[in-house]
């Protein structure tokens, strides 16, 4: 799955191309939707950097007010802060917090890579841009995606055989859905992508309706 270092020089690395990519947006596109229902690009900036600026303290405080549902207490921060916070603001936080060390609880360093990609992903995919994520960056994701991390998205994957077309990578049994590995990965944790990005008899149960 790649050690520590790695990983940690791979999130890194995906937080700093995070950076680039905000950057470059025009001021019409941070109001624009991403893969994540009813969420903007800048309520997934507010969202991407959350627990590197969030305490111990606060998250908890966060989350009793939330009556403990932490995606309850994750949509209502992040929306308070895209509504707080300007275009450039957001991205001085993303591009102060490229070093943090946090990693996600139970999740490791693994964890922390994989929360940067998926919704850099929800960003790109959403904004129709074409970005590849780097192939060793996203094969260090889907070595670490074990049942538990699987289980957490709840996506109903029966009877479908995921199989990358750029990587030798391969999920489940059944009917086939082929695409890129990081199209499938957002498969995996419950995005329906735009039509033509998936391929297969089962592609349907996981595209946008037109």
């Amino acid at each position: 799955m790649g050690g520590d270092d790695q990983l940690r020089r791979a999130v890194r690395a995906e937080r700093g191309d995070q950076v680039r990519l905000l950057a470059a947006l025009e001021a019409g596109q941070w109001d624009a939707p991403t893969l994540c229902a009813g969420w903007r690009v800048r309520e997934v900036v507010a969202h991407v950097t959350m627990p590197l600026r969030m305490s111990t303290g606060r998250t908890l405080l966060e989350l009793a007010r939330s009556r403990g549902r932490f995606d309850r207490m994750a949509d209502r921060y992040a929306r308070r802060e895209a509504a707080r916070l300007s275009a450039e603001q957001l991205l001085a936080v993303r591009r102060a917090t490229v070093d943090h060390p946090w990693t996600p609880p139970g999740g490791g360093t693994h964890g922390a890579l994989a929360h940067e990609v998926i919704h850099g992903l929800d960003i790109t995919v959403g904004l129709g841009l074409d970005r590849l994520v780097p192939a060793q960056r996203m094969a260090l994701v889907l070595a670490g995606m074990r049942p538990r991390a699987l289980a957490y998205f709840g996506t109903d994957l029966t009877g479908v055989r995921l199989q990358a077309t750029d990587l030798d990578w391969g999920h489940g049994a059944g009917t086939p859905v082929r695409g890129l590995a990081q199209d499938l990965l957002l498969v995996v944790c419950g995005r329906r992508l735009p039509a033509g990005r998936l391929d297969g008899d089962a592609a349907a149960r996981f595209t946008q309706e037109p």
